[in-house]
């Protein structure tokens, strides 16, 4: 069970991400965005070692882009205690936490902890917790599975201009996990396993979105 604490965090996740965002290829906002918290949900770490966060975010769009409103970017995030060996690339920075110390802070997508959690939901082996509120099932947050066997593993990540996309080895599957949020509930034809959820709009609106999808390349 992931413990919250109420606490302080130098520099906040905001902050942090403020910085790493623009060098990801799926991001398509200003070079130094204004980021609001716009939602998200939490998985446990069956160890309780290692924190799992898919915050979501929301900034304006690039003008080039021609968008009329914020973006909404799915951002999956591990807090560690010490170094994850290996992924010195997808370190998004440190934070000093007000009661555990110095946490390292990564892109989630390469934390085989996360991404464990990730195949977990999906297939229903675990539940999404609220992002704020100790030991307490997400309820927005809806998956399903229509595979009969687990699925054994992930690839490596790729980050492509609007998602990252791990491969099933031994398979014509592939995870995709939208970076970018586009409101619509409903997964794409031939999904094998998926996970929706909702965030707040600066308008005040909720709307829901295909988070995670598992389906033939």
């Amino acid at each position: 069970m992931a413990l919250i604490h109420r606490t302080t965090l130098k520099p906040t996740k905001l902050e942090l991400l403020a910085g790493w965002l623009p060098t990801r290829p799926w991001y398509h906002g200003p070079a130094a965005p204004e980021l609001v918290k716009a939602g998200g949900f939490r998985l446990d770490d069956p160890a309780g070692e290692v924190g799992i966060e898919f915050m979501i975010v929301t900034a304006a769009a690039d003008s080039a882009a021609g968008s009329l409103g914020p973006v909404a970017y799915l951002v999956p995030l591990t807090y560690r205690g010490a170094p994850l060996d290996g992924a010195e690339h997808a370190l998004v920075g440190t934070a000093e936490h007000g009661v555990l110390g110095t946490r390292w802070v990564y892109d989630g997508c390469h934390d085989p902890v996360l991404t464990a959690g990730l195949l977990a939901l999906i297939e229903g082996r675990t539940r999404a917790q609220a992002q704020s509120i100790t030991d307490t099932p997400d309820r927005e947050v809806a998956r399903s599975y229509a595979g009969g066997e687990p699925v054994p593993g992930l690839g490596a990540p790729a980050d492509t201009g609007e998602s990252t996309e791990f491969a099933v080895p031994g398979s014509d599957l592939v995870l995709r996990l939208r970076r970018v949020l586009i409101p619509g509930p409903t997964p794409p034809e031939g999904t094998v396993g998926h996970v929706t959820g909702a965030w707040d709009q600066p308008d005040g609106t909720r709307p829901r979105a295909v988070f995670a999808t598992l389906q033939a390349r």
